[in-house]
């Protein structure tokens, strides 16, 4: 299992380097290439919500609409996003007034919508922090930080974990891991640092490094309370070593969202 998780990030970060970091135009590769992570996590979330038994989400059309929310960034039109929004929560309504099954139809709608939020609306805003000063080294240091605080709570906690961090919700997490994730986040940002020259002091990029570090984690919790209510181990064997696409996008969207809304707000969009 280890040699398979090491395997598949090491031919996985050529990747996601290249889709970062080479120029966005004619083609946004990065816009491409989380589109297709997303809608691969949301695919297996509604299938997920199927085999569970809760409902029957409408799959394509929030595959469709997730699309939309993710590319919204890129809609160079007034009121792009409000109009995006409302399609997502309006589309799906509309849809399910026409299927039989009508005693479900504002469970299906739910969870639709919350997929639709959850996996493109939320990670919207990586595609934003891209289009911005320095997009393009933000978005590997939220990435990479992020990637290395997995890896250290990790291994971290199979080395060290003695006191389980959230044991209803996923008993194998520790706080020794926890803190390891933060410790490796901070050192990565320093490494990270000497490279990308972000425009913000090495303690306070170590700083950023730990609250990404925590809110991932946190990302991570939420996506183990999704499978723990819905008796699910892994969202799909599309990874070997790390599960499904939506096990692996769980930490990033939280630390996307920490990362964009302090540039944001730092450079005074």
């Amino acid at each position: 299992m280890l040699l398979k998780r090491v395997t598949t990030s090491v031919l996985l970060v050529p990747v996601v380097w290249a889709a970062v970091w080479f120029p966005q135009t004619p083609i946004p590769w990065f816009a491409v290439f989380m589109a297709i992570w997303a809608l691969g996590a949301l695919y297996e979330f509604y299938r997920i919500i199927c085999a569970a038994g809760k409902c029957r989400p409408l799959t394509y059309p929030g595959l469709a609409l997730a699309f939309l929310l993710i590319v919204q960034p890129l809609i160079d039109l007034p009121d792009s996003s409000r109009l995006v929004l409302a399609l997502a929560v309006v589309i799906p309504l509309v849809w399910l007034m026409f299927q039989r099954d009508k005693d479900a139809a504002f469970a299906n709608w739910a969870w639709t919508l919350a997929g639709i939020m959850y996996l493109g609306w939320l990670v919207s805003p990586y595609i934003a922090l891209r289009g911005l000063d320095y997009g393009r080294e933000w978005v590997i240091f939220a990435l990479f930080t992020t990637f290395v605080s997995d890896s250290t709570a990790y291994f971290v906690g199979r080395a060290l974990g003695r006191h389980r961090l959230a044991p209803i919700i996923s008993p194998r997490k520790t706080w020794e891991g926890a803190a390891g994730g933060v410790m490796g986040a901070m050192l990565a940002s320093f490494i990270l640092q000497s490279w990308l020259k972000l425009p913000v002091s090495y303690i306070g990029l170590a700083a950023l490094a730990a609250v990404v570090s925590v809110f991932g984690q946190i990302g991570d919790l939420v996506e183990s309370l999704f499978k723990r209510n819905t008796n699910a181990k892994d969202s799909s064997r599309a990874l070997p070593g790390h599960g499904g696409f939506l096990d692996r996008i769980d930490s990033i969207i939280f630390a996307g969202l920490t990362v964009y809304f302090y540039v944001a707000l730092s450079q005074g969009g």
